[in-house]
């Protein structure tokens, strides 16, 4: 995955929920969008000084998952057995072996500045993703597609900062909720269609601020939303 792809896919994904034209590069979407998930952080590979992503923050050494491969192919991990007079010996010896393992990817393709992604394909910057696909800046999501700035949610598509939640589409700031579509500002609902700035309902449409409005007034008021989640 490159940059030009995960664009592509970011301006896919916005204009799918937002309905605009992207005109957002990478770095002010993860600004805007994906701010507080933890996602995986550039470091130095020890061996190589190649560029190694990992979630993991404070390790004294990196090593990229290819170069730890390749290693033990080459060389082995294995040290010659030596004595041992004190614990000082043993962890001094374990500290030249004792690289944190990045950039981890387990079948998948197309996955880049990636840490722990399994079964997934074109996925970018992104940490404990499993068997999904057009991931951006996304933190334990699964088995959905087109995601930005989302976590721990599954089985979803089309979807920004969706949070806790699952089986929801075309939505933009969902959290801990199920079955949302075309929604946005949405916490701990179920079942809502066509929804903005509403909690704790269940099997409504065209609501805003808990309040039923019509179809006419929802989506007279829908445009100058978007407008404030673009500017603010």
């Amino acid at each position: 995955m490159n940059e030009k792809l995960a664009s592509e896919i970011a301006c896919k994904i916005l204009k799918n929920v937002l309905g605009i034209n992207c005109n957002m590069s990478l770095a002010k979407i993860e600004q805007k969008f994906a701010f507080d998930l933890g996602l995986p952080n550039r470091f130095r590979d020890e061996t190589s000084g190649e560029t190694a992503w990992s979630i993991v923050n404070g390790a004294k050494k990196y090593i990229t998952q290819e170069n730890m491969i390749k290693h033990d192919e080459q060389e082995s991990w294995l040290l010659e057995k030596r004595d041992f007079h004190n614990i000082g010996e043993i962890i001094a010896a374990w500290e030249k072996v004792n690289y944190m393992t990045s950039n981890r990817l387990s079948d998948s393709i197309n996955a880049a500045k990636c840490d722990t992604v399994y079964r997934s394909e074109n996925i970018y910057q992104s940490t404990n993703c499993f068997d999904g696909k057009y991931f951006i800046y996304c933190n334990s999501c699964s088995d959905s597609e087109y995601l930005i700035a989302s976590r721990r949610s599954a089985n979803s598509n089309f979807c920004i900062r969706l949070d806790d939640s699952i089986n929801s589409s075309n939505s933009f700031s969902v959290n801990y909720s199920n079955k949302i579509i075309n929604s946005f500002f949405i916490q701990d609902c179920f079942d809502l269609q066509d929804c903005m700035f509403c909690s704790h309902l269940s099997s409504k449409r065209f609501c805003i601020a808990n309040m039923q409005f019509s179809e006419q007034e929802y989506h007279e008021i829908k445009p100058q939303i978007v407008k404030w989640i673009m500017e603010s």
